[in-house]
C-alpha cells in the first residue's frame, strides 16, 4: 500500500486543520518556545536556573519542557527571551496571490 504524501504549506498546525489565525499563533509560540529550550540546552541550565534566568518559576519551565504550549502566550515567551538577553526580530511575509485559471480544469 502506497502512502499518499502532500507538501506542507510551511505551518504544520494549518496542515492538521487548525484555523489560519490559530495556526499562525501556535506556530509562533512553538518557534519561540524552541528558542527558550535551546538556550536551556546550550547553557546546560537546570530548570531552577532556567526559571531564574527567564524570570519564571521552575514549574513554568517544567511545563515548557513537557510541551504544554497552550499554557504560554506569545507575550510571555517574548518576555522570557528578553530576560535572557535575547534580541527578537519579526519578519512578516505576504504570500503572493495565486492566479486562478479561467475555463475548464484539465485532468
Amino acid at each position: 500500500m502506497a502512502l499518499k504524501m502532500e507538501r506542507s504549506n510551511g505551518n504544520v498546525f494549518l496542515d492538521v486543520g487548525f484555523a489560519p489565525d490559530v495556526a499562525a499563533n501556535l506556530l509562533l509560540r512553538s518557534e519561540l518556545s524552541v528558542e527558550v529550550l535551546q538556550i536551556i540546552e546550550e547553557r546546560k541550565l537546570t530548570q531552577q536556573q532556567a526559571g531564574e534566568l527567564f524570570g519564571v518559576t521552575q514549574p513554568r519551565i517544567s511545563d515548557l519542557v513537557r510541551g504544554k504550549l497552550e499554557l504560554f502566550s506569545i507575550d510571555g515567551l517574548v518576555n522570557m527571551l528578553a530576560a535572557a538577553g535575547v534580541t527578537i526580530e519579526l519578519h512578516v511575509h505576504t504570500k503572493p496571490k495565486v492566479r486562478q485559471r479561467r475555463g475548464r480544469v484539465r485532468k
